[in-house]
């Protein structure tokens, strides 16, 4: 399992077959709470 650690391009995540996870929905449902959070990137 490769992750894109560093990489900021996407096209480049994708074509080199990196682990990439979608977490739209997720950061929708915590707008809609209200609340507030931190969220860290590594």
């Amino acid at each position: 399992m490769l992750y894109p650690i560093g990489i900021q391009n996407f096209e480049k995540i994708r074509r080199g077959g990196f682990v990439y996870v979608d977490k739209t929905d997720l950061i929708y449902k915590i707008a809609q709470t209200g609340q507030y959070y931190f969220l860290s990137r590594p």
